[in-house]
């Protein structure tokens, strides 16, 4: 029964992806009503501090005539069972009179589970678990946000079949074709900062910005490197929009004459700690977090960059975007460089949670194994 009916849930998964991004930092959630095998009634949470995704689907059964004591629910999220912004959802679907409640995931937050468990008491038969890894994959950027301090990062790289992310002479314009790119500002659209390398800065002088209509709010632009521009007149960013500009750096770097030039433009420079040489990129994520209330981050490379936030677990989501072309040179910079290992033991594993096509591209959107 559950694989037959497993479409529902699916259904109820693509209407809570409908709300990503203005539901945090609550979850995305998705409900259906299903009488007779048939969908009657959906919702989704659709920002926080609006109606849940249950109490959604709930009115639109009221606008359809429908009675839900007649009907199966099902929910991606375990039902909340706690006041919060909103009375607890548990109670509301046992008011309307359901039986027959079909749950994704079990709430990962203490705060708001035992919806299930409540239903149970009552009389209400639950079954959990229908799609839980799929479940579990859309709300992933809430689990880090109540787990972690970090906010929720997605490295976006673009590469060529043989793994080269620009020719030997630093040429990479472009890639990936004309739809990659375009989804490359949808995610900027989504994000509260941008997150480059040194040697991206300087050797593509980004903008960083994205290009879609209706954006009210740029995002913020990070850039991580001990060597701060001499001549901010040379760069894009810093004669646009300095006050949105951000240097991750050391210390020295940070307490340098460079600094206060770049501070009196309007633009932060921020210190942060240095491991092995390297700076702490966990610190910066977390300042970022704290002090500007970020909770969607997106890095785009370079290498190095990329390669030392997935070694150290700060990689909540991998899209990479892959064109069919081959370079061929083994001078060009490859798309992940710094290791050395000499097992494939050793080799950092992750997992594919999606394909698509983007025009000519495949776009792979990956995992850490472990996470």
């Amino acid at each position: 029964m559950q694989h037959r009916n497993a479409h529902f849930m699916r259904r109820a998964i693509a209407l809570a992806e409908k709300g990503r991004g203005t539901a945090a930092p609550n979850p995305t959630v998705g409900a259906v009503l299903v009488k007779h095998g048939q969908i009657v009634a959906e919702g989704y949470h659709t920002a926080c501090g609006q109606p849940h995704a249950e109490i959604e689907c709930l009115r639109n059964a009221a606008e359809n005539n429908i009675s839900p004591s007649d009907c199966s629910m099902y929910v991606t999220l375990e039902p909340c069972n706690h006041y919060g912004k909103t009375p607890p959802c548990s109670k509301a679907i046992l008011d309307a009179g359901i039986k027959h409640v079909v749950v994704g995931l079990e709430d990962p937050n203490p705060k708001a589970k035992g919806g299930a468990q409540f239903l149970r008491e009552n009389g209400v038969t639950v079954e959990t678990g229908m799609l839980e890894e799929e479940c579990r994959n859309l709300v992933a950027d809430f689990l880090t946000w109540i787990q972690t301090p970090y906010p929720f990062t997605v490295l976006k790289l673009a590469s060529t079949l043989d793994g080269k992310i620009a020719t030997k002479t630093g040429h990479s314009q472009w890639i990936s074709c004309e739809e990659s790119r375009k989804r490359v500002h949808e995610l900027r659209k989504k994000v509260q900062a941008v997150i480059v390398g040194g040697g991206t800065f300087y050797a593509d002088n980004p903008q960083l910005t994205c290009r879609l209509e209706g954006v009210e709010q740029q995002p913020l632009a990070v850039i991580i490197t001990k060597h701060l521009p001499e001549d901010p007149a040379q760069f894009t960013l810093l004669k646009e929009r300095p006050e949105q500009v951000i240097f991750w750096t050391n210390e020295e770097s940070a307490l340098s004459e460079t600094a206060r030039k770049l501070q009196t433009i309007g633009c932060s420079v921020v210190s942060l700690p240095e491991q092995n040489g390297n700076l702490d990129l966990a610190a910066g994520l977390i300042w970022l977090r704290e002090e500007k209330k970020c909770l969607y981050t997106l890095c785009e490379g370079g290498g190095k960059l990329a390669l030392s936030l997935l070694e150290n677990n700060l990689v909540n989501e991998f899209q990479l975007h892959m064109a069919p072309k081959i370079v061929g040179d083994h001078n060009a910079p490859d798309i992940f460089s710094g290791r050395s290992i000499a097992t494939m033991d050793e080799a950092l594993r992750l997992r594919i949670i999606k394909t698509e096509l983007s025009g000519d591209d495949v776009i792979l959107t990956l995992r850490r194994q472990e996470i």
